[in-house]
């Protein structure tokens, strides 16, 4: 598990995609160009890597790549994109008023982003809703849903305690976003410090529980998600054992009453360094 630093993932949102957009966008430019000189040949691409640098910047545009997928562009939109980074890059005269579409290249950004959450958003419902009938799970007033799959004896972890878990954190299409048991370690962090549904769900478990959390978006990463891995919107499944509260100075009674509910003003976003798992607080 990485590092998590507190951080305003939303101010920086823009800024970091429109990065990686002119980086896949290059690579895309790049590609089209090879396969113009070869007849338009829609062979693999792969064959046509001569250096290492090449594949080294292929490579950069498959890790970034992710976050085009919420904009949904076509291929037309790509085209236009592709031509104003060929124009810069070039030196040419812009075809428009760049000071005059900053705001609109914001709203662009914002209203596509937008309108992909609220589909996953719905898609989470669903799945929810299944959850809590099919396995006979919970809903909390937050939104969040568990199931307890191991009780445990020990005693209940408060907002403030620093906890050692293992988990598995999947999107809900079955896709593993990250998992301490695939890494073979456990991992400890203080418990008011990751999303809301970590904070609340972690307070409903014992030393030497394991359950599973279905939490919906408002309790994860909110609209904005938390690209490469995690879309805007998405709600996410988490199993996790919670093995001892490292730090039992301020550790609840037993009981799931007593510590429900609890850190629900907890908001996460992780660091630029790695994938979310266990996200930190931000402000």
């Amino acid at each position: 598990m990485g590092r998590f630093s507190r951080c305003n993932f939303r101010g920086n949102l823009l800024a970091t995609l429109l990065v990686l957009l002119a980086l896949l966008s290059l690579a895309f430019w790049s590609v089209s160009c090879k396969k113009e000189k070869n007849g338009g040949s829609g062979g693999s691409t792969a064959a046509q890597f001569k250096t290492d640098d090449e594949r080294a910047l292929y490579s950069m545009g498959i890790m970034f790549g992710g976050r085009l997928a919420d904009l949904k562009l076509n291929e037309q939109e790509l085209e236009f994109l592709v031509q104003g980074i060929r124009d810069a890059a070039q030196g040419k005269k812009p075809e428009v008023d760049i000071k005059q579409f900053q705001s609109k290249v914001r709203d662009l950004f914002s209203d596509r982003l937008k309108k992909n959450s609220e589909v996953n958003k719905k898609e989470g419902i669903e799945f929810l809703d299944k959850f809590v009938k099919s396995e006979g799970a919970t809903k909390t007033p937050s939104g969040l849903a568990y199931k307890i799959i191991t009780e445990g004896t020990g005693k209940v972890p408060a907002p403030t305690d620093v906890v050692e878990v293992h988990y598995k954190g999947t999107l809900i299409n079955g896709t593993v976003f990250d998992s301490s048991y695939e890494r073979n370690e456990k991992v400890s962090f203080p418990l008011n410090r990751v999303i809301k549904g970590w904070t609340e769900g972690l307070q409903l478990l014992k030393e030497g529980g394991k359950a599973k959390l279905v939490i919906p978006s408002d309790l994860a990463y909110g609209d904005h998600g938390a690209p490469p891995k995690i879309p805007g919107g998405a709600t996410l499944l988490f199993e996790v054992e919670l093995f001892k509260i490292i730090n039992e100075k301020n550790a609840a009674p037993g009981g799931v009453g007593a510590a429900a509910g609890n850190g629900a003003n907890a908001a996460a976003v992780p660091s630029a360094k790695s994938v979310p798992t266990t996200p930190a607080k931000t402000k």
